[in-house]
Formats: structure tokens, C-alpha cells, sequence
């Protein structure tokens, strides 16, 4: 297999608030096409620490792609740094640079003079035209690997990959091809899901196994190589099947669908409804169901019944309940499935009450305390929960709790 590594260039991109989406994208891309992405830094414009860092990628890399950095001011340093690491001459191309000043031309100005670094060219590569904007991609071969210097922008990147590197790197990468798994874990812990599945995913080494804790999940990524996609596809199948069965019922999506895509997707095979009564969640669950398309189909009301006078007024909730057990108690939470079960005319009702803080919290009944019921024509079901976490990820896990709770029902 071919390695590869991307190269973001730019100070912005240290920035808190920026993310390189050109490397998550450029990954995809070469992934397709079989050749393994090992590394991705994002270096500041400082020719030194570039220097350092093309000089180690094109030592240990088939192929090296930068992306941003060709511009025409002062901070655009990638081509005389990527000439310098090479050791090989920049000079100005006159033909580039005619196209430069005749890109100017069409919009009517005049070619401001900085912009003819643009139409610096590193000895013996090859230029990518950009129609997209002004600033000329290169593309050469240097001791074995192949290196592609790419604008920052993707709408300026993105074409020029497609339309002029990716045929030449599929060539380089021959017939492997990758293919790449999710699989979703519910209920369980990191820790717990490694113990239960190392024995299994440890005595292969194509595919490869990574466990990775979400929020409110387990996420099992599994990733095979083979001659085709379908060779690697029927890996992953092998490994995958024998994972699942060792969790069981914790798997709840086998190619990264999201809790409430599963749950949805069961309810429209079935043909049941549901509504849905929230109380510290906030509505949080009623939005991660209709996020789905097709939803109306199943969903039919959700209500956030916040104060313990709405849950009285709207659902019914007895009085002598939440004077007796509180507003975040099993008594409460099975009273308000049963209620907007009933005032809604569905198959199931769900609810969820409890404190996401951060106050409001005591010594009987402590922040992150959940109490979840679901509600059927037959019979109630409620569960309790100590969730950790700041107020946004109790509530985010309260509801991925209550939707696996729905989904365990209607399996």
C-alpha cells in the first residue's frame, strides 16, 4: 500500500474557531483509491518549521500533498519552501504568468504586481491550471514520491485534484483498494466493549480495529484492504459479524447510522407510532427524530411539558405524585408516557424528567439523575440513570438513552 501525507499550511488554521476540511476530504479521496493516509500537520506560515516538515514527508511518503500557502502575499510561502526542501530552483514562468495577468484582464483590472509570484514554478513540475481562481497548483516526482501542491480554498482544490492528480495516483496505487466500517455501540462502556471484543479483532491484522468513546456511544471502526472493494468489503463482513455477535443487542448500527435513523427505520418497517413527553431534555429528542426524513410517517407529538403544572395540564400527571415522589421520580416518568400515549393515540409513549443541572441538584437526587418510561398498550417501563457530564451532555445522553430504551422494546 502506498502512504501518503497532507500538509495544511496556514496560521488561520491554528486558529481555534478554523478546521481543515481539505485533509478530511483529500483522505476520503486517496482512501478510495487505496493508499493510506499516516500523517496530517497543519503548519503555521514559518519557513523553517515547513522546511522541517516536507523534508521528513518526502523521506517516508509515496506521496505528499500541501494544501494553501500559493497565494500572492508575503505568508504564501509554500512554493519557495517546498523549492528550498527539495533543493530545487523556483523561477518565474512567463506563460503562467501571462495566463495570470489575462485572468485579471476578463475582470476587467489590471494584474496587481505581487501576484506574479504566483507564476513561480519549481523546476521540473508540471502546473495545474486553476479556473477557480488565480493561484496555480504544481505537481512532480521527486526521489519516488509524488507531490501535489494545491490552493487552499476547496472550491479551488477540489477540481484541480479530481480533474488533474487523482488519474496519476490511482496508477501509483495499483489494485488495492480500502474499504472502512462503523459499527455503534449502546449501553456499554469503552472499557467493557474492548474486554468483550479484543479476543476477536486482535487475531487479525487486515482488517484493522479501532474503538473510539463518543458522547453517549462506543464507536467500533473497522477498516480492510484488499486486491478490490469488494475483497475488502467481504473482511470486513467476517470480522464484523463476530463482533456483533459477541455484543449482541448492544450493536445498533452496522454502517454508522445514527440512534434515532435505527429507531426510525424500525418504527416505519412496523408500522407502530410514537409520541413523546420531555421534560429536562428540552425537546432534544423530538428534534433528533424529525431530523429524519420520513419521520411524519411514525412521529406524531412531541411535548416539552418543562414545569410540573404543564405536565399536569397536558398530560395528565397526577398531583399526588409530584407532591409525593417529585417531578424527576419513576412514578412521574411512567405517568407522562402513559399520558401523551394516551392524549396522542400511539402505539408507544416515551418519557424522559430528570436534573441536567448544573443546579438544582441534592444528596437523594443528584445532578444527572434521568428517570426514562416508555409506554405501551400493555404494560410501562421506566429505567434510572446517573448521567455524567456538563448540562448539554447529560441532556444529549438522556435522550440517546431514551431512544435506545425504544429501540430495545422493538427488537
Amino acid at each position: 500500500m502506498l502512504s501518503a501525507e497532507i500538509i495544511a499550511i496556514g496560521s488561520e488554521l491554528l486558529a481555534a474557531d478554523r478546521t481543515d476540511t481539505n485533509s478530511l476530504w483529500l483522505t476520503e479521496q486517496l482512501n478510495r483509491m487505496g493508499i493510506d493516509v499516516k500523517l496530517k500537520t497543519v503548519v503555521g506560515d514559518d519557513d523553517a518549521r515547513l522546511e522541517e516538515v516536507v523534508k521528513d514527508a518526502v523521506k517516508r511518503s509515496r506521496v505528499v500533498i500541501t494544501t494553501g500557502g500559493l497565494g500572492p502575499t508575503e505568508d504564501d510561502i509554500t512554493r519557495k519552501v517546498v523549492a528550498r526542501a527539495l533543493k530545487r530552483r523556483l523561477s518565474l514562468n512567463e506563460s503562467v504568468l501571462a495566463e495570470i495577468r489575462e485572468r485579471f484582464k476578463s475582470f476587467g483590472m489590471n494584474m496587481p504586481e505581487r501576484n506574479s509570484r504566483q507564476a513561480m514554478v519549481i523546476d521540473g513540475s508540471e502546473v495545474l491550471p486553476n479556473p477557480n481562481g488565480s493561484a496555480p497548483g504544481l505537481y512532480l516526482e521527486h526521489e519516488g514520491c509524488a507531490v501535489a501542491l494545491f490552493p487552499g480554498p476547496p472550491r479551488e482544490m477540489k477540481p484541480m485534484f479530481e480533474n488533474h492528480v487523482q488519474s496519476r495516483l490511482e496508477k501509483l496505487a495499483g489494485d488495492i483498494r480500502f474499504a472502512r466500517r462503523v459499527l455503534r455501540v449502546a449501553g456499554m462502556g469503552e472499557s467493557a466493549v474492548d474486554e468483550k471484543i479484543a479476543p476477536i479483532y486482535t487475531k487479525y491484522e487486515n482488517p484493522q480495529t479501532t474503538i473510539l468513546f463518543n458522547s453517549s456511544e462506543i464507536e467500533v471502526h473497522l477498516r480492510a484492504h484488499g486486491r478490490t472493494e469488494a475483497d475488502a468489503e467481504a473482511l470486513l463482513d467476517d470480522l464484523s459479524l463476530k463482533i456483533e455477535k459477541e455484543l449482541g443487542n448492544a450493536v445498533f448500527s452496522f454502517r454508522g447510522e445514527k440512534m434515532e435513523e435505527v429507531v426510525g427505520r424500525r418504527l416505519a418497517i412496523t408500522g407502530f407510532t410514537l409520541s413523546v413527553a420531555e421534560s429536562c431534555t428540552g425537546g432534544l429528542i423530538a428534534e433528533r427524530l424529525t431530523n429524519v426524513p420520513g419521520s411524519s410517517k411514525y412521529f406524531v407529538e412531541g411535548l416539552v411539558t418543562y414545569s410540573n403544572e404543564s405536565k399536569t395540564r397536558l398530560l395528565g400527571v397526577d398531583k399526588k405524585l409530584i407532591r409525593e415522589f417529585g417531578a424527576v421520580s419513576q412514578q412521574v416518568a411512567r405517568d407522562m408516557a402513559r399520558g401523551v400515549r394516551h392524549r396522542a393515540k400511539t402505539d408507544f409513549g416515551l418519557a424522559v424528567t430528570g436534573i441536567a443541572g448544573p443546579d438544582g441538584g441534592t444528596e437523594e437526587k443528584p445532578v444527572g439523575l434521568v428517570f426514562i418510561a416508555l409506554a405501551d398498550g400493555a404494560h410501562t417501563e421506566h429505567k434510572r440513570f446517573v448521567l455524567p457530564g456538563d448540562r448539554e451532555l447529560i441532556r444529549w445522553r438522556a435522550s440517546q438513552a431514551a431512544l435506545d430504551m425504544l429501540r430495545r422494546r422493538l427488537i
